[in-house]
């Protein structure tokens, strides 16, 4: 009968931590049968290169009750009775609401986070102490129907040469699904509105250059069968999934760190927590010097204040945003009132 707990030891920064995992043989990933605790032992196996990615930012814990098909919810003030190790930081919301948000400083946190049902990480793009400047420019390359895996890869390239354009410096990591996330560091010298404006102008430059494989439109009966740079991804508060997150699908897939020279020749469904452990062991962690040099997004800025001035100005925010200074309007273009 298998045991009611399970104890980890979990290295860290302050030595070692005895982390508890109660029902550690509760099955998360029906389909590989991988429980609880292989979700931990992963964490505790990646715990530094996931630190390094995720540590010292507001999180978002994506928690389920049961496994990947149970009911699940998203946590993000620490729950009563966290471990002393486990900190957080007062965060403005869109709203203008303030509220204390789960930072993870070294893996025993992240643990701890798996002893508590997390399975997916949402970091915030900026540091816990300087929340309201994000220290990352984060792109999402989402395929629309019709498109997949494959067709991301070259509009990553391009991305990549526009940002280099402008200054950055671009890392790439799989999505854990069918897409890809780009990063460049950049120093914590602007706010989210400044920098979501920086990201629509690269994806307005990426879309001139790849009219037919890349697409902004915020509705998707506008989109076709392209890539959507989801530019609302760089609002405060809205966040993807962690480098080295696990994700909730069948196969246990991760959001994995890849060297450019990868992309190529990727297949996200490799990147497992099966995998992945191997791998960094192998291959090191290609993030690991991600914040070695930050950039600036004055160029991208620039693009920006071009591209308004010939009347490209502000696209639709999430629909939970207040109404935005120069926004258009929210309302799905099939159904806008048609003038008379």
């Amino acid at each position: 009968m298998a045991s009611d707990a399970a104890i980890i030891t979990v290295p860290g920064p302050d030595g070692d931590r005895e982390v508890r995992i109660s029902s550690p043989s509760r099955v998360l990933w029906p389909e590989l049968g991988l429980t609880k605790l292989d979700l931990a032992t992963y964490l505790r196996d990646v715990g530094e290169p996931f630190v390094t990615a995720n540590g010292d930012r507001p999180i978002s814990l994506q928690r389920f009750s049961g496994g990947i098909e149970g009911e699940q919810f998203f946590s993000k003030n620490p729950p009563k009775g966290a471990p002393d190790y486990v900190r957080s930081e007062m965060v403005v919301y869109p709203s203008g609401r303030t509220h204390p948000q789960l930072v993870i400083d070294e893996p025993a946190a992240a643990v701890w986070a798996a002893q508590m049902n997390t399975l997916v990480f949402h970091p915030w793009a900026s540091r816990a102490e300087r929340s309201d400047y994000p220290d990352q420019l984060r792109i999402d390359l989402d395929p629309q129907p019709g498109t997949d895996f494959d067709d991301a890869k070259p509009v990553a390239v391009e991305l990549r040469a526009v940002l280099a354009e402008a200054g950055l410096n671009a890392y790439i990591k799989t999505s854990g699904n069918r897409g890809l996330h780009v990063f460049a560091p950049i120093r914590p010298e602007w706010e989210f509105l400044e920098t979501r404006h920086a990201v629509i102008a690269a994806a307005r430059e990426l879309e001139r250059r790849m009219p037919r494989r890349v697409t902004t439109n915020w509705w998707k009966e506008e989109r076709g069968e392209r890539i959507f740079v989801d530019f609302n991804q760089a609002n405060r508060d809205r966040t993807m999934a962690g480098a080295y997150s696990p994700r909730a699908l069948p196969h246990a897939p991760v959001s994995c760190p890849l060297d450019w020279a990868e992309l190529d020749e990727a297949d996200p469904s490799e990147f497992t927590i099966l995998t992945v452990p191997g791998r960094l062991s192998t291959t090191g962690d290609p993030w690991a010097a991600m914040h070695d040099e930050s950039g600036s997004i004055d160029v991208l800025l620039q693009w920006w204040d071009k591209d308004t001035a010939s009347g490209l100005g502000e696209l639709p925010f999430p629909p939970d945003f207040p109404k935005m200074p120069g926004e258009p309007p929210r309302v799905q273009p099939s159904r806008a009132k048609k003038p008379a």
